[in-house]
């Protein structure tokens, strides 16, 4: 590290101090300056030099004022990721079914190694495993869905084995048919095979049955199993799309979603936010950062609009 990015550091971790006791609110210019525009590494790393510094966790600090939107994105933007996941998947655990959403979309989005790394942060902040909360806080279908989705370490390779899509598309189907949404092979298939593997299957099961599965899994529009199973499909099989479709529902709906925008924005805009919002332009035709802003007001857009950038035309 250079001597004149150590300083930059410091003088960030300096600033953020004086912010945190002129009182949290008076500089919220200064704090989108300082964290917006830094990246996992470097945002890390003001954290451990405010701690060193002030003997105080800067996480903490903010914590302590978490009391608007604005104030919540940048407790989310500022964790480390493997973190963020954690303290969002032990969100949705107290929060009951409601956020079961929010379990699926941790476990079906993040790769084997990304959701590896969220379990050891999450053992790490709360001195339980993730799997436990899971199991404690989820019933039923949900629990026979969600518990082995956080479970599981999924193969990372490119290889297919067509003939096995082809059976297993054709359980899938048989399943539907029968509306056995809960069966064990079916659950199984969604949580175990690699995500090749079930483009395979599921690719195999459209040409086969002349439909997108989760169009059949729209037997019950108000079943909310369904629903989580059909998000769990789209984050294992389209991730671009699944978000994109999250953000146009946070933002196009009777009042904004707010928890779903930031959990979003702050999860996804040092990954994949470019293609998400070419996804969403084409969708919505108008871009996202334009839909922020006619949506949202002050601290909290303009944060926002820091983290997924502007569009020029």
């Amino acid at each position: 590290m250079s001597i004149d990015y150590d300083v930059l550091i410091k003088r960030n971790a300096r600033k953020t101090k004086k912010i945190m006791h002129e009182r949290w609110g008076t500089n919220e210019g200064l704090i989108i300056e300082i964290l917006a525009h830094r990246n996992a590494d470097q945002r890390k790393l003001i954290r451990h030099t405010y701690a060193e510094t002030y003997k105080e966790d800067l996480l903490k600090a903010l914590e302590k004022e978490l009391t608007s939107d604005f104030e919540r994105i940048i407790l989310l933007w500022t964790l480390d990721p493997p973190e963020r996941d954690a303290f969002l998947a032990n969100e949705a655990t107290k929060k009951g079914a409601k956020s079961n959403h929010v379990l699926a979309e941790i476990a079906s989005t993040r790769s084997s190694q990304d959701l590896l790394l969220a379990k050891k942060a999450y053992h790490l902040r709360y001195q339980k495993s993730m799997e436990e909360d899971v199991a404690h806080s989820t019933t039923g279908d949900f629990r026979k869905l969600l518990w082995p989705l956080v479970t599981s370490y999924r193969y990372e390779g490119d290889e297919v084995d067509m003939s096995l899509a082809k059976t297993e598309a054709k359980l899938l189907h048989d399943k539907i048919t029968e509306k056995c949404y809960n069966d064990d092979d079916f659950i199984r298939i969604i949580t175990t095979r690699s995500k090749p593997q079930i483009n395979a299957t599921l690719n195999h099961y459209k040409n086969e049955f002349g439909q997108d599965i989760n169009k059949d899994l729209k037997a019950d529009p108000k079943d909310e199993f369904l629903a989580i199973l059909r998000a769990t499909i789209k984050g294992l099989t389209y991730p671009v799309k699944y978000f994109e479709k999250r953000l146009r529902l946070s933002i196009e709906k009777t009042g904004t979603d707010e928890s779903a925008l930031s959990r979003i924005v702050a999860t996804r805009a040092e990954f994949d936010m470019k293609i998400i919002k070419e996804e969403y332009k084409k969708r919505s035709s108008v871009s996202l950062d334009q839909a922020i802003a006619k949506d949202t007001r002050g601290d909290y857009e303009d944060m926002l609009l820091a983290l997924v950038g502007t569009t020029e035309s």
